[in-house]
C-alpha cells in the first residue's frame, strides 16, 4: 500500500536512538524530508546521515523541548528550509524514577519528567499548529506509553506524564480538527532494545534468580500475543497515523504492546 508520504516534511523529536531512530529511518524510507530536533545534535547526525545516503534530505536542528522559544526557533528554521511542515512526530521523552513509590518520589523528580514528557509535546504542537492551520492540513503523532493507560506502581511520575500527554492529544485533536489536522497518540509497551536488554531484563533476572532468557519469556507472557514489541512496530504505527490512510482517525490512543494495556 502506498501511504502517500513521498516528499512530506516531517519534524521528529528525539531521533537519535531507539524508537526515535527507527521512526526516523521509517519516514526516510517513505521518501520524506526530515527535520530532526534535539539537544545533542552530534548524536543525531549519524541517523541523519543514514537518511541522506538514501537520497533524502535531513536537517538537524538544536532544540531544548522544555523551552518554548527553542521549539519556536526550530520550527521557524524548518519552515525556512522546506517551506512547510506536514507532519510532527513527538518521540522525545524520559523515563523518570524507576522503582520508587509516589511517596518516595521527590518533587524535583516528578517535575522533571512531567516537564519533559508533557511540556515538550505542548511546545512543539503549539509551534507547528499555526503553520498547519494555514495549510488546512497536518498530522501530529505523539509517542506516549501504556503506563499512561493502565498506570504502574513504582512509576508514578512517568505514568502521570503519559496520562497527561493523552489529555494534550485529545484536546488538540478537538481544537485542530476543524482545520484538517489529525492528532493522535501511539502508546508503546515494553520495547525490545538496548535499555530492555541491558537494564530491564538483567534487573528482573537478578531479582528473581532466573536467567536473562527466562526474564524475557516472563515479560512476553504478560502480553496477549506472547511476544515483545520491536522498534519497527512503533515506527509502522507512526507511519499509519501520519498518512492519509488514517484520515478519519483523530484523538486516538493506539497501544502497540502485544495486548498488555487491554488485559
Amino acid at each position: 500500500m502506498d501511504l502517500g508520504l513521498e516528499n512530506k516534511v516531517v519534524v521528529i523529536t528525539g531521533p537519535a536512538k531507539g524508537m526515535g531512530a527507527a521512526i526516523t529511518r521509517a519516514f526516510g524510507a517513505e521518501g520524506c524530508q526530515l527535520s530532526l530536533l534535539g539537544r545533542d545534535t552530534q548524536a543525531i547526525e549519524p541517523v541523519a546521515e543514514e537518511v541522506r545516503e538514501t537520497g533524502r534530505e535531513a536537517i538537524v536542528l538544536p532544540c531544548d523541548l522544555t523551552d518554548a522559544a527553542s521549539c519556536d526557533a526550530a520550527v521557524e528554521a524548518t519552515t525556512k528550509a522546506f517551506g512547510r511542515i506536514d507532519i510532527l512526530v513527538n518521540v522525545a521523552g524520559g523515563s523518570g524514577p524507576i522503582g520508587k513509590t509516589g511517596a518516595q518520589t521527590t518533587p524535583d523528580e516528578f517535575d522533571e519528567i512531567v516537564t519533559l514528557n508533557m511540556n515538550g509535546c505542548f511546545h512543539t504542537i503549539r509551534a507547528v499548529a499555526p503553520i498547519m492551520m494555514e495549510q488546512g492540513a497536518g498530522k501530529i503523532v505523539n509517542v506516549g506509553g501504556t503506563f499512561g493507560m493502565r498506570g504502574r506502581a513504582g512509576r508514578l511520575a512517568y505514568s502521570a506524564s503519559k496520562w497527561g500527554l493523552r489529555g494534550i492529544t485529545k484536546s488538540f485533536a478537538l481544537e485542530l480538527g476543524p482545520h484538517g489536522i489529525n492528532v493522535n497518540c501511539v502508546a508503546p509497551g515494553m520495547v525490545d532494545g538496548e535499555r530492555f536488554r541491558s537494564k530491564v531484563v538483567p534487573e528482573m533476572a537478578r531479582r528473581l534468580g532466573i536467567s536473562d532468557e527466562q526474564a524475557i519469556e516472563r515479560h512476553a507472557a504478560d502480553y496477549a500475543l506472547k511476544r515483545i514489541t520491536f522498534d519497527s512496530d512503533v515506527a509502522n504505527a507512526c507511519l499509519f497515523l501520519a498518512s492519509d490512510v488514517s484520515r478519519q482517525v483523530t484523538g486516538l490512543d493506539l497501544p502497540v504492546d502485544g495486548g498488555w494495556a487491554m488485559l
